[in-house]
């Protein structure tokens, strides 16, 4: 037999032990070569630089 509560948890304290349990929208900043949005302290997916530096090369088309 599993665990049964004696008690009800009310809905204030089941709440309070979840509020941890949420999403986080990510912190954008934009990128200083091309403008587009990119996470700080990352490497910019659209045009591949970091801090100035080409650490990915350019795709050709």
């Amino acid at each position: 037999m599993g665990a049964v509560p004696k008690r009800k948890i009310s809905k204030a304290r089941r709440d309070r032990r979840r509020t941890h349990l949420k999403l986080t929208v990510p912190n954008l900043v934009p990128c200083e070569e091309c403008g587009e949005m990119k996470r700080p302290h990352y490497m910019c997916p659209v045009c591949g630089m970091y801090k100035g530096i080409q650490v990915r090369p350019q795709k050709v088309e």
